[in-house]
């Protein structure tokens, strides 16, 4: 099983999308094992988003996810990150398909209500980020016999 970070940014906490959030990618079959409210600071930022520093948009970035609460998630699954990457949809959200959470809440780039791990390793590093050990559960989910054919990994 595979775990991912969600992020619900600003946008989508002050749009009042987060149950929107939780529930497209709970009926999916995916199973979350953390979720707390946070305000994320400079340090958190700049560790989180290591690799747009030096990009001209990472001022605007930096400040836009500091002008709120944020709803972090992880969530755990069969292959989890590719099946999240197509429901939250495309990064440009004019460019994500109907259906998909920026392509039926967002029109900008800048504000794309999501963050979804790009990777297995990213995911596993970033939920660590966000959450420690007491903050994560592990827990039998009943349904999943009628979500998975085959349990192994």
């Amino acid at each position: 099983m595979e775990r991912t970070l969600i992020i619900a940014k600003p946008d989508a906490v002050q749009r009042g999308l987060v149950g929107q959030i939780i529930t497209r990618l709970e009926q999916k079959g995916l199973k979350l094992i953390g979720l707390k409210m946070s305000s994320l600071d400079e340090t958190m930022l700049r560790t989180h988003y290591a690799e747009h520093i030096e990009k001209s948009f990472y001022s605007g970035l930096e400040q836009f996810m500091k002008s709120s609460p944020v709803v972090l998630m992880a969530f755990e699954g069969l292959e989890c990150v590719d099946a999240v990457r197509l429901i939250v949809g495309a990064t440009n959200p004019r460019q994500a398909v109907p259906g998909s959470i920026r392509g039926d809440f967002a029109m900008d780039t800048g504000r794309n209500i999501v963050h979804a791990s790009d990777s297995k390793q990213s995911g596993e590093a970033e939920v660590s980020n966000f959450f420690d050990s007491k903050e994560l559960f592990d827990y039998d989910k009943s349904e999943y016999v009628h979500v998975y054919d085959d349990m192994s990994p």
